[in-house]
């Protein structure tokens, strides 16, 4: 095993600032209405200082290449395929149309493990980020690197009959990511990862069955939901689990339940798989 202490506790600041003009693309993207006065929506910080590097910095996946460099940020770990597995997100104080941020990421910890596709490496970071009422959202986010799938192999399972029954849920909400959504996302989000849009690449590379709906958008819809069920900017924590990958072009079902300080919301694919599992509170 690598030993990826030296790379635990490195740290990076971003600042940017909230241009009116891209946050109403953003809303533009979800086809929703801005939230009342100046606020900004929740789950608009995954659109703020944004990783920079360069065209000729990227490697085959459309990730930045990550190396030993002594100012790199993430480990240079050999597994090739990156999935953004999971965030624990706090909602502190709210962001304003117009204000400047800044974010301190730091990197929490490194682990190897061994999965029953080989082995993983989990990669925890922390981001803090600042506005002009001080902290406005803390997050830790966990990456998982791991290796290509076989020779041929092609993931999930093709789709069954629809079958997801959405009893017992308090609130539903059903939408296709088609490829507009997905690439507007990848614009706004400035991510190359080309299981998003090249879906040569996402088939015959890493193996899925068509495009990947990014796990953020995912997050980003459940987001809206809270939002048309609570109010504007109501929820204080949201905790998300990846479980499996959502497709473009396929049902997608959001749905919620209870309130307070449990409330519990979940993206399903139409034959009943789930796709993200979330905890969160008002």
């Amino acid at each position: 095993m690598v030993d990826w202490s030296a790379w635990v506790g490195r740290e990076e600041r971003r600042r940017d600032r909230i241009d009116p003009a891209a946050h109403r693309r953003w809303l533009a993207t979800l086809d929703r209405e801005a939230p009342a006065g100046e606020a900004v929506a929740q789950g608009y910080h995954w659109c703020l200082c944004l990783p920079e590097a360069p065209t000729a910095a990227l490697g085959e996946d459309g990730h930045p290449r990550r190396d030993n460099s002594p100012d790199g940020f993430l480990p240079p770990v050999p597994q090739p395929r990156r999935m953004w597995a999971a965030s624990k997100v706090e909602f502190l104080a709210p962001l304003g149309v117009g204000d400047a941020v800044e974010r301190t990421s730091r990197v929490a910890s490194v682990a190897e493990k061994q999965g029953g596709s080989g082995p993983l490496v989990f990669v925890e970071v922390a981001h803090e980020t600042h506005g002009p009422n001080g902290l406005a959202v803390r997050e830790v986010q966990s990456l998982v690197y791991r290796d290509p799938p076989p020779a041929g192999s092609v993931s999930p399972p093709p789709l069954g009959a629809e079958r997801f029954d959405p009893a017992g849920w308090d609130a539903h909400r059903a939408i296709v990511p088609d490829e507009a959504l997905l690439f507007r996302f990848s614009a706004l989000t400035f991510n190359s990862h080309r299981i998003h849009y090249d879906r040569p690449y996402a088939r015959g590379v890493e193996g899925y069955r068509g495009l990947v709906v990014h796990g953020p958008l995912t997050a980003t819809l459940l987001l809206d939901l809270a939002r048309r069920e609570l109010g504007d900017n109501a929820l204080r924590s949201f905790a998300f689990r990846g479980v499996s990958p959502a497709i473009g072009g396929e049902a997608l079902h959001l749905v919620m339940r209870g309130g307070g300080a449990a409330i519990e919301l979940g993206a399903f694919a139409a034959d009943g798989r789930e796709v993200m599992r979330v905890s969160a509170s008002a």
